[in-house]
């Protein structure tokens, strides 16, 4: 784990730069888990995440001869953003590669926090396709590279979070959940907590489509996923850092994984009933305390919500998302019989009081003796799923479910 003098030393660099930001207690999600819940508000830093922190200490850890020939990044978007505020902050020059799947709304943030100091370089479709350019073009035009999570200096700049959250609260902390993609936040977190109040445990949260660190544990090695989830943007790592698994794997209480639909449901009701926007990967430390519900009852909890860079124009794939996890939503393939008034049958007879047709895409054949049809129904509760697949058998409906076939209903929708 990093030393309490280097974590200090980053507390001294970040004063007057990144927001000491609010540990702040929630009365709704306290309600709900008969907890003491608190959340520590990285949201609100100037950059909108946790990551300026890092960027910032890292950069000012290099010497100046080195800093001013320029740095370069590789980010899905939070680190980009903080590594952009920097460069315009100090005056040097920055190199930004991002994947070409990053978000419209960071993509703009970077631009803005960095203005004429920076250049965003779009490349790859993950953070470790840019992370490998990002290292190519280091190499090949002699420049610094400013490591998102894996680096002395980053992790050290993270756990001024920790360093923040127990000096706001006097009392003792029994548990902290922290969001983890690359590891940086986690391993300082783990760094400070461990030395300053080892009773409290510390939870990892993964997005389940990108649990690295969960798959690195069970392992006993760090290890490099084939294949990932990438809607969790901010956390959607293949691999988590190196100095970063060493410090986890010793120090971290338990890693547990949150289902992506979960992490939707849990955005959405932060900003209807709190006013709060946050990121997919900002919503997950709270998505994670279902799995703790009866271990936290009566406990003082603390979750980080590690940012709030959530691009608007995905707000329907949220909702969607949010209504198939909850049972909610469902597709089927419908093959109507080729006559008139079928349409009217299957509105009247098989959709109950509630129900809603909120997709319908019809393809008539006129060869054939039924129309098939992609039909998305939406109910009131997850209870009348089964009232309405009775009522379909019952009916003679000719009818394919869709929900549990990801490929077929992401090829048709």
């Amino acid at each position: 784990m990093l030393s309490l003098e280097k974590i200090a030393g980053a507390v001294q660099r970040l004063k007057g730069v990144a927001l000491n930001t609010p540990l702040v207690n929630n009365v709704n999600l306290s309600e709900q888990y008969g907890a003491n819940v608190l959340l520590k508000r990285e949201d609100l830093q100037p950059v909108r995440s946790y990551k300026i922190r890092g960027a910032y200490n890292k950069i000012c850890s290099l010497p100046q001869e080195v800093v001013s020939k320029g740095v370069v990044c590789a980010s899905a978007g939070n680190h980009a953003q903080g590594v952009a505020y920097t460069c315009n902050k100090l005056q040097i020059p920055g190199k930004i590669f991002m994947p070409v799947t990053t978000p419209k709304q960071k993509l703009t943030q970077v631009k803005m926090f960095g203005k004429s100091y920076i250049e965003v370089l779009l490349t790859g479709d993950t953070f470790d396709d840019c992370y490998v350019e990002a290292l190519k073009y280091c190499k090949e035009h002699q420049l610094s590279f400013i490591p998102p999570f894996d680096d002395e200096e980053v992790i050290a700049g993270q756990a001024t979070v920790a360093v923040e959250i127990l000096e706001a609260y006097n009392e003792p902390i029994d548990y902290v959940f922290v969001p983890v993609g690359g590891g940086g936040l986690a391993a300082g977190v783990l760094s400070y907590f461990k030395q300053k109040s080892p009773h409290t445990k510390i939870i990892g949260v993964e997005p389940e489509g990108a649990a690295s660190l969960s798959a690195s544990l069970q392992k006993g090695e760090n290890t490099t996923l084939c294949d990932i989830d990438k809607f969790v943007d901010g956390a959607a790592v293949k691999r988590v850092g190196e100095l970063n698994f060493s410090i986890c794997k010793d120090l971290i209480d338990h890693v547990t994984t949150v289902h992506e639909g979960k992490v939707c449901t849990t955005i959405l009701r932060l900003y209807n009933e709190e006013a709060i926007v946050v990121e997919p990967a900002g919503a997950l430390a709270i998505s994670a305390l279902e799995n703790y519900r009866e271990e936290i009852k009566g406990k003082t909890v603390v979750c980080i919500v590690s940012g709030s860079n959530n691009d608007i124009t995905r707000t329907e794939e949220i909702k969607e998302r949010s209504l198939l996890y909850e049972g909610l939503k469902h597709y089927f393939v419908v093959r109507f019989a080729q006559r008139a008034g079928a349409l009217k049958e299957f509105v009247s007879e098989v959709l109950g009081p509630d129900d809603d047709i909120t997709y319908f895409e019809y393809s008539k054949k006129n060869s054939r003796e039924k129309g098939p049809a992609v039909v998305g129904i939406e109910l009131k509760s997850r209870h009348d799923f089964e009232e309405l697949t009775h009522r379909l058998s019952t009916k003679g409906i000719n009818y394919e479910y869709l929900n549990n076939k990801p490929d077929i209903m992401n090829s048709l929708l």
